[in-house]
């Protein structure tokens, strides 16, 4: 590879300074159109290359890789890398990056956001103004719940988790419970009074149940019906965490039928499709997406899946890999 650059695609229009970063380096060719190009286009796009910066957009699975036998690194500038199969990538040899930590407490802000705007039913009665529908003032007009001494319940108590129980504890005054696969060292919980409970214990006492739990076979539907059903009628929901870690059909008649007060989501089943039933009912609130989305945020994001492909491709250990065995016991990029 000294004498030629190695080649890479970035399957998705991304800031001008990581490009230029990137042609530093290699041969670089960019979708310019930002289109979210079908499984055949990705792999005849993949031809040749040894190198992809992707988004969560693009799905690298067995059949990909086989059909892409020059590829040798897949760099995502998202943190979520469920649209990636790990395994078939490290059976062979392709090293996978994400990109962690950089958005923690952006996506932080936004999820205390979302969870406020549903707790005071924010969306509900902007639409509700834009209709000309605001004739005289009620006492009980959009009277949501409280977040200032409620309890926030957190399913799934990583950087994000801990960072919005810091935010309620210390901001707020809330009460922190969560429940988390492993408990958390008592030096992690003591700065955010933070409990560790059972899981129907924390749907059973949150007033505001917030969702940040990672994607996997065994999260799917962590949320469904059953669950729903041990939550408060005052309580809310918020999903910042993936798509199908909450059964959307269950939430939707949930919502609609009053067992649970509201919830604001940011992520779908599906997505970009939303379930038609959550997009019927008031008292949700729906973005699109975007808990990472600020600048300063999303940069970073895009820089660190940049330092990852240099790496990856220069012989060098990318900071954020997700399978360094690969470099562990000797494999090399090419």
């Amino acid at each position: 590879m000294a004498d030629r650059k190695a080649v890479v695609l970035v399957a998705r229009r991304t800031f001008d300074d990581a490009i230029a970063r990137l042609r530093e380096h290699f041969e670089v060719r960019v979708n310019d159109d930002d289109a979210v190009w079908p499984q055949d286009e990705l792999i005849r796009r993949l031809q040749g290359v040894q190198g992809v910066y992707i988004t969560g957009s693009e799905q690298i699975d067995a059949t990909l890789l086989d059909a892409c036998p020059d590829l040798r690194a897949v760099c995502s500038m998202a943190v979520g890398y469920n649209n990636v199969d790990l395994p078939a990538c490290t059976a062979r040899g392709v090293l996978v990056s994400n990109a962690p930590d950089v958005l923690t407490e952006t996506t932080a802000d936004f999820g205390f956001a979302l969870m406020m705007a549903t707790a005071r039913r924010i969306s509900e009665s902007e639409h509700f103004l834009r209709r000309g529908e605001w004739h005289k003032w009620s006492y009980d007009m959009f009277a949501g719940s409280d977040v200032h001494g409620s309890t926030l319940g957190i399913l799934g108590m990583g950087r994000i988790g801990q960072a919005i129980a810091r935010r309620g504890h210390l901001g707020f005054g809330m009460r922190v419970i969560y429940h988390n696969r492993s408990r958390l060292a008592p030096a992690l919980e003591a700065p955010l009074a933070a409990q560790w409970v059972e899981k129907d214990a924390l749907l059973q006492q949150a007033d505001h149940l917030v969702i940040v739990v990672p994607y996997s076979p065994a999260s799917h539907h962590a949320i469904g019906a059953r669950e729903l059903g041990l939550m408060k009628p005052s309580a809310t929901l918020t999903n910042i965490a993936r798509g199908g870690v909450v059964d959307d059909a269950a939430l939707a008649q949930a919502l609609a039928t009053r067992r649970i007060a509201a919830a604001g989501l940011d992520v779908f089943e599906g997505e970009p499709q939303v379930h038609p039933g959550l997009l019927t009912v008031p008292n949700v609130v729906l973005t699109p997406h975007i808990a990472s989305a600020s600048i300063p945020t999303r940069l970073a994001m895009s820089h660190l899946a940049v330092d990852n492909l240099i790496a990856a491709l220069s012989g060098g250990r990318p900071p954020t890999a997700l399978n360094p065995e690969l470099l562990n016991r000797g494999a090399e990029p090419a």
